[in-house]
């Protein structure tokens, strides 16, 4: 989880100060987990802090801040006791109001929830000094009355080849996600449905290989064409481009082939074989939907690890980033 800044900047404009809710702490079960948040305008609102009372509620208190101009206020729920969910914990929200001049900057939003004016404690100090030097990003926690929070300010590239029937499927199911810039690609506009979800860029490229050229090579990649050969024309431009992942569409005996050949053309095993396939799970089915469901699952992990947009909260590897706990 992270600020979204892009996002909310866009809410924004579209519909002027809203009110940002932030799980700020949580102790035994709950709901969601720190960071996870919804931003509520008079009409409407955006994410979710688990539904429910605690969400109802929290919902309501922003409206009546936007009412009264209020900027800030934070509560500590018992679950149990005080709402009457079947959640056992406790859960202490951040309401804040946000504009277009009162956006943060930067790539970390550390602030006090309380007005008492006191400087950031030492171990705040800490994580601000190695978020800022040495490009350690912090996980979301509270910390000595600070809510630190990493910003988000670039969305997590995904493109997926095929607007066939899966395609759709997984552009469907993709879309209700954050933190995703999502690319589909196809060989002509006929390909596509009459109307292309909001936040999608549809690329019709008649050579489709071609296309791979213009992926940055940070993105995350799903291939299934209706083509065989298209699909390993693509594997073929995004082993050259480079990625951060991939997933083809296929058996074992398609990939069996495809690694061959593409070793052929002169792709080391080792790059090949951080192409994935099968893709999904094999035990939800072979519906178009249920396929979606296992791929989508793939590129949320995958986006995460490599600690990219909103999903990427949960790094690897060389990753550094810091827990506030």
């Amino acid at each position: 989880m992270s600020f979204d800044r892009a996002h909310l900047a866009t809410l924004i404009a579209d519909h002027g100060p809203v009110v940002r809710v932030v799980v700020a702490q949580v102790a035994g079960s709950a709901p969601r987990e720190v960071g996870a948040s919804v931003t509520v305008w008079p009409e409407g609102q955006d994410g979710t802090i688990g539904g429910g009372t605690l969400e109802y509620d929290a919902v309501a208190t922003a409206r009546a801040m936007l009412t009264q101009g209020r900027d800030i206020a934070t509560l500590t729920v018992a679950l149990g006791p005080d709402m009457g969910q079947c959640c056992g914990g406790r859960v202490r929200l951040l309401w804040e109001r946000f504009t277009e001049t009162s956006l943060p900057e930067g790539d970390t939003f550390c602030r006090p929830i309380a007005a008492s004016g006191a400087p950031a404690a030492l171990k705040v100090q800490q994580i601000q000094s190695l978020a800022r030097n040495q490009g350690a990003t912090p996980t979301p926690a509270l910390v000595d009355g600070w809510m630190i929070e990493p910003i988000t300010t670039m969305p997590a590239p995904v493109w997926i080849w095929g607007a066939g029937h899966v395609g759709r499927a997984l552009v469907a199911t993709l879309t209700a996600l954050p933190g995703l810039a999502i690319t589909w690609v196809d060989t002509g506009p006929d390909r596509f449905p009459g109307t292309i979800p909001e936040g999608v860029t549809a690329l019709p490229a008649p050579n489709i290989a071609e296309a791979t050229r213009f992926a940055p090579t940070n993105a995350h990649h799903i291939v299934m064409t209706y083509s065989h050969a298209l699909d390993q024309a693509i594997c073929d431009g995004l082993l050259t481009r480079g990625f951060a992942s991939a997933g083809l569409i296929g058996s074992d005996t398609k990939w069996a082939r495809f690694r061959k050949r593409l070793q052929q053309s002169g792709h080391p095993f080792a790059e090949i074989d951080r192409i994935r396939c099968p893709i999904g799970d094999k035990v939800l089915g072979k519906h178009p939907a249920a396929i979606a469901l296992g791929v989508a699952a793939d590129i949320v992990r995958d986006v995460a690890r490599a600690g990219d947009g909103a999903l990427g909260d949960k790094g690897t590897g060389n990753d550094r980033r810091l827990s506030g706990d």
